[in-house]
Protein backbone atom coordinates (compact mmCIF):
# COMPACT_ATOMS: atom_id res chain seq x y z
CA UNK A 1 0.00 0.00 0.00
CA UNK A 2 1.26 3.61 -0.78
CA UNK A 3 0.13 6.84 0.85
CA UNK A 4 -0.34 9.80 -1.26
CA UNK A 5 1.32 13.26 0.60
CA UNK A 6 1.50 11.24 3.75
CA UNK A 7 -2.45 10.91 3.73
CA UNK A 8 -3.55 8.12 5.29
CA UNK A 9 -6.95 8.80 3.68
CA UNK A 10 -5.31 8.55 0.08
CA UNK A 11 -4.10 5.08 -0.51
CA UNK A 12 -3.60 2.98 -3.29
CA UNK A 13 -3.00 -0.97 -2.83
CA UNK A 14 -0.75 -2.15 -5.54
CA UNK A 15 -0.58 -5.83 -3.70
CA UNK A 16 -2.26 -8.06 -1.28
CA UNK A 17 0.81 -10.24 -1.20
CA UNK A 18 3.86 -8.47 0.25
CA UNK A 19 5.80 -11.17 0.67
CA UNK A 20 5.24 -12.00 -3.69
CA UNK A 21 6.17 -8.41 -4.13
CA UNK A 22 9.23 -8.35 -2.30
CA UNK A 23 10.36 -11.38 -4.49
CA UNK A 24 9.14 -9.36 -7.49
CA UNK A 25 11.76 -6.69 -7.22
CA UNK A 26 14.45 -8.62 -6.08
CA UNK A 27 14.23 -10.82 -9.14
CA UNK A 28 14.40 -7.63 -10.80
CA UNK A 29 17.62 -6.43 -9.47
CA UNK A 30 17.20 -4.72 -6.26
CA UNK A 31 19.54 -4.88 -4.07
CA UNK A 32 17.88 -4.08 -0.81
CA UNK A 33 14.13 -3.83 0.05
CA UNK A 34 12.45 -0.72 1.96
CA UNK A 35 9.55 -1.58 3.77
CA UNK A 36 7.10 0.69 6.19
CA UNK A 37 4.62 -0.88 8.83
CA UNK A 38 2.43 2.36 7.68
CA UNK A 39 -0.28 0.79 10.61
CA UNK A 40 2.46 0.79 12.88
CA UNK A 41 3.66 4.35 12.25
CA UNK A 42 0.04 5.65 13.61
CA UNK A 43 -0.29 3.03 16.31
CA UNK A 44 3.06 3.81 17.73
CA UNK A 45 4.03 -0.20 18.06
CA UNK A 46 4.54 -2.99 15.14
CA UNK A 47 0.98 -4.04 13.52
CA UNK A 48 2.30 -5.98 10.68
CA UNK A 49 5.11 -8.54 12.11
CA UNK A 50 3.77 -11.54 10.08
CA UNK A 51 4.08 -9.96 7.44
CA UNK A 52 7.48 -8.63 7.76
CA UNK A 53 8.42 -11.99 8.43
CA UNK A 54 7.50 -13.44 5.57
CA UNK A 55 8.88 -10.85 3.40
CA UNK A 56 12.66 -11.57 5.19
CA UNK A 57 11.91 -15.43 4.22
CA UNK A 58 10.83 -14.38 0.74
CA UNK A 59 13.91 -12.78 -0.21
CA UNK A 60 17.41 -13.31 0.50
CA UNK A 61 18.87 -8.99 0.22
CA UNK A 62 19.04 -6.95 3.37
CA UNK A 63 15.82 -5.35 4.09
CA UNK A 64 15.05 -1.95 5.65
CA UNK A 65 11.96 -1.43 7.78
CA UNK A 66 10.64 1.97 9.43
CA UNK A 67 6.98 2.30 11.17
CA UNK A 68 6.26 2.27 15.00
CA UNK A 69 9.44 1.41 16.21
CA UNK A 70 9.51 3.25 19.37
CA UNK A 71 11.25 0.78 22.02
CA UNK A 72 14.14 -1.15 22.46
CA UNK A 73 12.21 -4.01 22.90
CA UNK A 74 10.84 -3.75 19.06
CA UNK A 75 14.18 -2.97 17.70
CA UNK A 76 15.66 -6.27 19.45
CA UNK A 77 12.72 -8.19 18.24
CA UNK A 78 13.10 -6.74 14.37
CA UNK A 79 17.08 -7.38 14.51
CA UNK A 80 16.55 -10.94 15.91
CA UNK A 81 13.96 -11.58 13.25
CA UNK A 82 16.48 -10.58 10.24
CA UNK A 83 15.87 -6.72 9.39
CA UNK A 84 19.34 -5.58 8.54
CA UNK A 85 18.60 -2.14 9.23
CA UNK A 86 15.90 -0.18 11.66
CA UNK A 87 14.96 2.72 10.87
CA UNK A 88 13.72 5.25 13.60
CA UNK A 89 11.36 8.16 12.54
CA UNK A 90 8.93 9.86 15.61
CA UNK A 91 11.80 8.30 17.93
CA UNK A 92 14.45 9.98 16.57
CA UNK A 93 12.56 13.28 17.54
CA UNK A 94 10.95 12.63 21.20
CA UNK A 95 13.17 9.79 22.91
CA UNK A 96 16.88 10.94 22.32
CA UNK A 97 18.06 8.38 24.88
CA UNK A 98 16.51 5.28 22.80
CA UNK A 99 18.08 6.60 19.69
CA UNK A 100 21.66 6.30 21.32
CA UNK A 101 21.05 3.26 23.26
CA UNK A 102 20.02 1.60 19.68
CA UNK A 103 22.82 3.17 18.12
CA UNK A 104 25.65 1.47 20.72
CA UNK A 105 23.42 -1.82 20.81
CA UNK A 106 22.89 -2.00 17.06
CA UNK A 107 26.48 -0.02 15.68
CA UNK A 108 25.53 0.43 11.65
CA UNK A 109 22.16 -0.99 12.49
CA UNK A 110 20.38 2.05 12.76
CA UNK A 111 18.62 4.46 10.30
CA UNK A 112 17.20 7.79 11.09
CA UNK A 113 13.93 8.43 8.75
CA UNK A 114 13.76 12.36 8.64
CA UNK A 115 10.53 13.53 7.17
CA UNK A 116 10.19 16.78 6.02
CA UNK A 117 7.31 19.27 5.22
CA UNK A 118 8.16 22.57 4.09
CA UNK A 119 12.23 21.55 5.90
CA UNK A 120 10.68 20.89 9.90
CA UNK A 121 10.36 17.47 10.91
CA UNK A 122 6.77 15.05 10.63
CA UNK A 123 6.07 12.60 13.04
CA UNK A 124 3.16 10.01 14.22
CA UNK A 125 3.03 8.41 10.88
CA UNK A 126 3.55 12.49 9.08
CA UNK A 127 0.24 13.29 11.03
CA UNK A 128 2.08 15.88 13.52
CA UNK A 129 4.34 18.60 12.14
CA UNK A 130 7.44 19.87 14.72
CA UNK A 131 9.00 22.89 15.23
CA UNK A 132 12.55 21.39 14.92
CA UNK A 133 14.29 21.36 11.36
CA UNK A 134 15.39 18.19 10.00
CA UNK A 135 19.37 19.35 9.75
CA UNK A 136 18.95 20.46 13.35
CA UNK A 137 17.94 17.43 14.47
CA UNK A 138 20.34 15.25 12.46
CA UNK A 139 22.97 17.38 14.15
CA UNK A 140 21.82 16.45 17.65
CA UNK A 141 22.97 12.88 17.14
CA UNK A 142 26.68 13.75 15.93
CA UNK A 143 28.13 11.40 18.32
CA UNK A 144 26.01 8.47 17.35
CA UNK A 145 26.70 5.59 14.80
CA UNK A 146 24.14 6.13 12.48
CA UNK A 147 23.91 3.99 9.25
CA UNK A 148 22.23 6.73 7.21
CA UNK A 149 19.03 8.94 6.68
CA UNK A 150 16.37 8.27 4.79
CA UNK A 151 15.13 12.05 3.72
CA UNK A 152 11.67 12.18 2.56
CA UNK A 153 10.01 15.42 1.26
CA UNK A 154 6.35 14.59 2.61
CA UNK A 155 4.67 16.79 -0.01
CA UNK A 156 6.12 15.26 -2.77
CA UNK A 157 6.00 11.30 -1.56
CA UNK A 158 3.89 9.21 -3.65
CA UNK A 159 2.90 12.30 -5.98
CA UNK A 160 5.76 11.23 -9.07
CA UNK A 161 6.70 14.69 -9.00
CA UNK A 162 10.16 14.63 -9.07
CA UNK A 163 12.53 14.27 -6.29
CA UNK A 164 13.22 17.23 -3.89
CA UNK A 165 17.09 17.81 -5.40
CA UNK A 166 17.70 21.35 -4.36
CA UNK A 167 16.67 20.23 -0.40
CA UNK A 168 18.22 16.89 -0.36
CA UNK A 169 21.65 18.13 -1.76
CA UNK A 170 21.77 20.58 0.87
CA UNK A 171 20.97 17.95 3.64
CA UNK A 172 23.77 16.01 2.63
CA UNK A 173 26.14 18.93 2.27
CA UNK A 174 25.44 19.86 5.96
CA UNK A 175 26.15 16.38 7.51
CA UNK A 176 28.38 13.62 7.34
CA UNK A 177 25.95 10.91 7.23
CA UNK A 178 25.23 9.26 3.62
CA UNK A 179 21.68 10.35 3.01
CA UNK A 180 19.06 8.44 0.56
CA UNK A 181 16.96 10.08 -0.92
CA UNK A 182 12.98 9.20 -0.62
CA UNK A 183 9.71 11.14 -2.55
CA UNK A 184 8.54 12.64 -5.42
CA UNK A 185 10.73 10.33 -7.42
CA UNK A 186 8.69 10.23 -11.14
CA UNK A 187 11.16 8.84 -13.86
CA UNK A 188 14.51 7.71 -14.74
CA UNK A 189 15.02 11.51 -14.77
CA UNK A 190 15.10 11.46 -11.07
CA UNK A 191 17.98 8.50 -10.97
CA UNK A 192 19.81 11.05 -12.99
CA UNK A 193 19.22 14.23 -11.14
CA UNK A 194 20.83 12.13 -8.24
CA UNK A 195 23.57 10.72 -9.40
CA UNK A 196 24.65 14.08 -10.19
CA UNK A 197 24.94 14.89 -6.57
CA UNK A 198 25.89 11.48 -5.47
CA UNK A 199 29.13 12.72 -4.67
CA UNK A 200 27.46 15.58 -1.68
CA UNK A 201 26.48 12.23 0.28
CA UNK A 202 23.59 10.47 -1.39
CA UNK A 203 23.41 7.29 -1.74
CA UNK A 204 20.33 6.02 -2.76
CA UNK A 205 16.97 6.55 -3.76
CA UNK A 206 13.95 4.86 -2.37
CA UNK A 207 11.24 4.35 -5.20
CA UNK A 208 7.83 3.02 -4.69
CA UNK A 209 4.93 4.58 -6.79
CA UNK A 210 6.69 5.25 -9.83
CA UNK A 211 8.02 1.61 -9.63
CA UNK A 212 4.32 0.06 -9.56
CA UNK A 213 2.74 1.98 -11.98
CA UNK A 214 5.57 1.48 -14.39
CA UNK A 215 6.46 5.21 -14.61
CA UNK A 216 10.17 3.82 -13.42
CA UNK A 217 11.93 1.11 -14.48
CA UNK A 218 13.73 -0.95 -11.70
CA UNK A 219 15.80 -2.54 -14.05
CA UNK A 220 16.50 0.85 -16.15
CA UNK A 221 17.17 2.92 -12.94
CA UNK A 222 20.42 0.06 -11.77
CA UNK A 223 22.22 0.03 -15.16
CA UNK A 224 22.23 3.73 -14.48
CA UNK A 225 23.72 3.45 -11.14
CA UNK A 226 26.08 0.99 -12.78
CA UNK A 227 27.08 2.64 -15.39
CA UNK A 228 28.08 5.70 -13.34
CA UNK A 229 30.22 3.28 -10.89
CA UNK A 230 31.54 2.10 -13.69
CA UNK A 231 33.14 5.82 -14.75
Amino acid sequence: MRLAQGDFNRTTVYGEHPADVAGRWQDEGAERIHVVDLDGSLAGSPRNMEAIRDIICAVNIPVELGGGIRDMETIASYANLGVRWIILGTAALRNPELVQDACRTFADRIILGIDARDEMVAVQGWTETSSMTAIDLIRSYGDCQISAIVYTDIRRDGMETGVNIEATKALAEAIEIPVIASGGVGGIGDIEKLLEIEDSGVIGVIAGRALYTGALSLEEAIRKTKKKQEV
